[in-house]
């Protein structure tokens, strides 16, 4: 799907395209304009017929059209949360106070409804059959219920925000109406909202706070019923994070640490029955985000950066040497034995491949790597280079030099 660039980039442009000496994959930045960024990793990039990424840029939201490599301004000014749609390919986001919905082809933009006293700039979602959407916002006439620190935490700002036991809620607004309504109303800091993928009724959230005082990945209804917690801690120290829907909506997968910097996993439960996976991920391979390919063969990951929990101790201590790795991973998962038993995790482990060398990425900006609609190449953003841009890496590695690309 991405097409061979022909041009030279200027001396003090990042390259427009090259192969990683490390890994023999090829590379191409697909953004021009310094500042450039794909989405978050769970966030929605892309048009429902696959041909275009959405990225925000200094300006507004752009489209890069993955076959031609034409980059094309979507929307005009600074907007919050935004996700492009699976059924329409419309981008939502919102801005000054509402939601509105751009159709990436003829921009044409309307106002779907103001967002609620409390909200911010919008921490909003879209359902898979783009007939609602969904958010989450502060509720200014509930109750606090604070909790305690507990005794040696440090009390940073995630430990305050958790402990403040702030009202919050998760709301729906039918794009067709505007009408709104509130599904779900608790103390916890609310956080990370994601809409199946498959079924247009299914939504995830995250309790958000330190992870190991949370149980965090919790699905419900779109009308407030079938709350359900997908993974409890079962010993201390445990997280689990970073969560995200299969491409198909039957599974959640996330990020498991038992105990946190201790033995990494990338974990899955499967929506319908309650199976379990685990894969063992290397320590040097552990990866802030996740993501899986439309075919749900490969993984892939981001790496870590210094200050990353894979290179600490489950005490806190930095390692020496370093733990972490600076790296854009594919990953082949690999099953020890398969259970019939649903009651029994199966387990396996994650055989990493390196794509590009992030030695010189600066971690305080998440890469968040997600694949393209045909599998092909793992899009992430990076300051690699400086400023930040988008890139894209093929998932094949490119041909030796002396061969034609296709």
């Amino acid at each position: 799907m991405l097409g061979l660039l022909g041009c030279a980039s200027q001396a003090a442009e990042p390259p427009v395209e090259w192969v990683e000496p490390a890994t023999g994959h090829r590379v191409v930045r697909l953004s021009r304009e310094p500042g450039s960024a794909s989405l978050y990793f769970h966030q929605n990039a892309y048009s429902a017929d696959g041909r275009k990424l959405v990225m925000s840029t200094p300006d507004g939201l752009s489209t890069v059209n993955l076959e031609t490599r034409e980059i094309e301004q979507v929307v005009a000014g600074r907007v919050g949360v935004m996700v492009t749609g699976r059924k329409t390919g419309q981008v939502y986001y919102t801005r000054d106070g509402a939601i509105f919905a751009t159709d990436l082809d003829t921009h044409v933009t309307r106002e779907i409804a103001r967002v609620p006293a409390g909200a911010g700039r919008g921490n909003i979602t879209v359902n898979a059959d783009e007939t609602e959407i969904v958010g989450i916002a502060g509720e200014a006439d509930g109750s606090t219920v604070p909790r305690v620190v507990p005794e040696g935490e440090s009390g940073g700002k995630l430990e305050a925000r958790w402990a403040a036991g702030r009202p919050m809620m998760i709301y729906t607004v039918q794009i067709a109406t505007g009408e709104m309504k509130t599904i779900h109303r608790e103390n916890d800091w609310t956080n990370h909202l994601q809409c199946s993928p498959t079924d247009p009724r299914l939504i995830m959230f995250c309790h958000e706070g330190p992870w190991h005082f949370v149980d965090r990945i919790w699905t419900v209804r779109d009308d407030g019923t079938a709350l359900r917690l997908m993974h409890r801690r079962t010993m201390e120290m445990e997280i689990a994070g970073h969560e995200f829907f299969s491409p198909d909506g039957k599974a959640v997968w996330y990020d498991l640490q038992t105990p946190k910097s201790g033995v990494f996993w990338l974990a899955g439960v499967d929506q319908a029955t309650g199976a379990r996976t685990q894969y063992h991920v290397e320590r040097n391979e552990w990866s802030v985000h996740y993501n899986v390919s439309p075919d749900g063969r490969f993984f892939a990951g981001d790496g870590g950066g210094p200050g990353s929990v894979a290179n600490r101790s489950p005490d806190g201590r930095p390692l020496d040497p370093p733990g972490n790795g600076q790296w854009i991973y594919l990953f082949r998962p690999a099953l020890v034995q398969a259970s019939a038993s649903n009651e029994l995790i199966r387990t396996g482990s994650l055989q990493g491949e390196r794509l590009v060398d992030l030695s010189q990425h600066n971690y305080d900006l998440e890469p968040n790597v997600t694949f393209t609609p045909d599998g092909k190449w793992v899009v992430f953003r990076s300051n690699m280079h400086g400023a930040t841009h988008t890139y894209a890496v093929e998932v094949a590695k490119a041909a030796p030099a002396n061969v034609a690309l296709p």
